[in-house]
């Protein structure tokens, strides 16, 4: 699949990962919509940053956790652009708790970050289905973790809703072909202000420190790592769909052993 001239929608896209994917695709010719929740400076911000590589964007509040949001959403690019050729479900959110204090997460925790961070893929998906089939060669990308596979991260409900997450892609890879593909990409431990934010800048640096000498390639990822991840299985992964690409310097595979 060729980025010049497609149409992307990159749900939370006004900063971090979201907006390193918007900028990467805008570089490769692609229009992007830029979605927001919150952050609409942050959103104005990268569509500008697009447009200095000569194409059209589209900047839209939604919150994917609300049906309708996602319909309008979908609806405000097919009038913009008239198709939608690429969809980036990457708006998700946490709520960081250690794993080993189960009294701190409720109920609601756990509905509320599988409202966004799974079910909001899906109405999304639901949303674009049509137009993503029209033209014979869509792609989905869903924004997993490290989290979804292992069980680890900012909390246990953030990596249970992950593991749905991919779990999701598998099902909808398998309906959505031939006309649409279907990937998740699971991050490890991502640079930025996201993780330092929720950690607290102490906690992030040691254990920033702690996964890169733990990987295989000494190093952790950063949006713009992921962004090109996604890239990737844009443009040259024609027959690549249901699968799960992690990106974490090698850290899931555990330490070398030592050479004697």
């Amino acid at each position: 699949m060729k980025l010049k001239d497609s149409v992307a929608i990159v749900t939370g896209s006004s900063s971090g990962i979201g907006a390193a994917i918007a900028r990467l695709f805008a570089e490769h010719g692609c229009h992007v919509v830029i979605n927001y929740s919150n952050n609409e400076d942050g959103a104005r911000a990268v569509a500008s940053d697009c447009e200095q590589h000569g194409v059209q964007t589209l900047v839209c509040k939604a919150n994917v956790a609300e049906d309708a949001d996602c319909r309008t959403l979908v609806d405000a690019t097919l009038e913009k652009f008239g198709r939608v050729d690429i969809l980036i479900n990457n708006a998700g959110t946490t709520k960081f708790c250690d794993h080993n204090n189960l009294d701190g997460l409720d109920k609601q925790d756990f509905l509320d970050l599988y409202a966004v961070n799974t079910v909001g893929a899906y109405q999304m998906t639901r949303a674009a289905e049509k137009a993503l089939r029209a033209n014979g060669s869509g792609h989905i990308i869903n924004m997993a973790s490290i989290a979804g596979l292992a069980g680890i991260g900012s909390s246990i409900a953030y990596a249970a809703s992950k593991g749905a997450l991919v779990t999701m892609t598998r099902s909808l890879a398998r309906v959505m072909g031939p006309e649409v593909r279907v990937n998740a990409v699971c991050p490890g431990f991502v640079q930025g202000e996201w993780l330092k934010k929720g950690l607290g800048e102490d906690k992030y640096n040691a254990l920033l420190e702690k996964t890169k000498g733990a990987a295989p390639l000494h190093d952790t990822a950063s949006p713009e790592t992921v962004a090109d991840v996604c890239l990737g299985l844009i443009i040259g992964g024609d027959l690549t769909t249901g699968e799960t690409i992690l990106i974490d310097g090698g850290a899931h595979l555990g330490a070398a052993p030592v050479r004697r």
